[in-house]
């Protein structure tokens, strides 16, 4: 264990009651300080942009300034204008009818803030993921900790940095170090504790939460499929197919893993996605808006990947380019037909890698999703609104978009999360401020109700009222 790691652990149950203390004493944030709360978040974001992309280009090696401006910089930005315009709704208490043998009296639901929020966000998006939840947990009257990733350390220096200049740390921490502090962060008695990661760490995380009884919401991942009708254009299929799958080179929980395709389209996909990659990076070697991998070992894993299925008998397609030099590239790749067994369709991906197989009819495609684990996302390309519905209904995902890809993540009003193994619970808009309060159920009764004449000696009286 590093030095920083020790230094964190042990500071870290002192920030825990600190911040404890500090919302005893805010329990109720007012409407007016969460909107400078919310601003402060969107400030920051617009003041630091370029030092977003500088560290997140730091960090990978190579990371597309114009992609972290879009699904970093931007998305923030629109989120926290989005949660300052619905806030004062999400605030108000909300009415629920009563049943007339209960009146007179009103029933309604408080939306409360937990508490302490623990956040423990992932290396692929830095930036954004970890900033979202924050700025769910802040518009719910939150306290929070946070705990980056150490795959992305000049990122999180430059939050823990940018959070000190309007945040205190009884209302904003940021715990650096390794595994070490992510496993003690885990086994904090947060009240709500939201986590963004693989489905393996994820259990872990779930296992240590337990022991507290902390609420968690996981964030996780999978293999998002791709069904492909009968008739649909492979052009028009590999348009968004090679966006949603080759921005940040593939390193995205909603990615399309896999595409089911008629097997007439299977070929004419795999190369119309080719030739699409070929014009968006003339060459992805030397292209500063085609990602690098984030890590050594990520890198050796992928490669690792292809050359299993290929020794398997897969035919494997890439991009043309040249030489990345010291840059941990992988060519923009496309996987025909690959062994069922083998890592590329066993394992989420998280890479620049899709393989592609051929479905026997809509029914069978369907049939194969459903028999692994339920998947973060659902892609389906049909030029028939009732097709593409039958599949949303004969399927289960995290969430699904028909024909394109990823587009539901940026919709704040919609909950953005995973089912099963793609994990529980959600955030965004609505559905995060939801996710760090709690529902308090509220009956108002008047000094004197009806109600006290239920009560033994049980009799007529009883009997009038309760047999209704």
């Amino acid at each position: 264990m590093s030095d920083l790691d020790t230094k964190q652990i042990e500071r870290m149950d002192g920030v825990f009651r600190a911040q404890k203390a500090a919302f005893e004493a805010e329990r109720h944030r007012s409407y007016k300080d969460r909107l400078r709360d919310i601003d402060a978040i969107g400030a920051l974001t617009s003041k630091h942009g370029d030092a977003i992309k500088d560290a997140a280009a730091a960090d990978f090696g190579v990371r597309s300034r114009c992609e972290t401006q879009l699904t970093e910089v931007t998305y923030m930005t629109t989120a926290a204008k989005h949660t300052r315009r619905h806030l004062w709704n999400w605030m108000q208490k909300k009415k629920v009818s009563i049943p007339g043998n209960l009146a007179p009296g009103k029933a309604y639901i408080r939306r409360e803030p937990k508490g302490v929020a623990g956040i423990i966000s992932p290396w692929n998006y830095p930036f954004q993921l970890a900033f979202s939840p924050i700025l769910a947990a802040l518009a719910s009257g939150c306290r929070i900790m946070l705990k980056p990733s150490e795959l992305t350390p000049n990122m999180s220096e430059l939050m823990r940095n940018m959070l000190a200049e309007e945040f205190d740390e009884t209302h904003i921490a940021v715990l650096l170090g390794g595994p070490a502090v992510g496993e003690a962060f885990t086994k904090m008695p947060f009240d709500h504790l939201l986590y963004t990661g693989s489905t393996h760490v994820g259990r872990i995380v779930a296992k240590a939460a337990a022991e507290n009884l902390t609420p968690v919401t996981l964030e996780l991942g999978g293999k998002s499929p791709v069904i492909v009708d009968q008739g649909f254009k492979a052009e028009s299929a590999a348009a968004s197919l090679t966006f949603g799958k080759f921005m940040n080179a593939g390193q995205t929980c909603i990615a399309p893993d896999y595409v089911l395709a008629p097997a007439d389209q299977t070929r004419p996909i795999a190369e119309a996605i080719i030739a699409k990659v070929e014009t968006s990076y003339p060459d992805w070697a030397t292209d500063e808006d085609y990602t690098a991998i984030v890590s050594d070992r990520h890198y050796d894993r992928l490669n690792a990947m292809i050359e299993e299925a290929r020794a398997g008998g897969a035919e494997v397609l890439q991009a043309k380019g040249g030489d990345p030099g010291n840059a941990r590239k992988i060519p923009p790749t496309v996987v025909l037909n690959p062994p069922e067994d083998s890592k590329l369709m066993q394992e989420e991906i998280f890479g620049p890698i899709l393989p592609i197989l051929a479905h026997d009819g809509l029914d069978d495609a369907m049939k194969r999703v459903n028999a692994k684990d339920r998947p973060l996302a659902l892609y389906v390309y049909s030029k028939n609104k009732k097709t593409a519905r039958r599949v949303l209904e004969g399927t289960i995902s995290g969430g699904a978009v028909v024909n394109n890809t990823m587009l539901h993540y940026s919709v704040e009003d919609l909950p953005f999360g995973g089912v099963g193994a793609s994990g529980n619970g959600a955030y965004h808009g609505e559905a995060g401020f939801e996710t760090f309060t709690h529902a308090r159920s509220v009956f108002e009764a008047p000094v004197w109700h009806p109600s006290r004449l239920i009560a033994p000696p049980y009799g007529k009286l009883f009997d009038m009222i309760a047999n209704k």
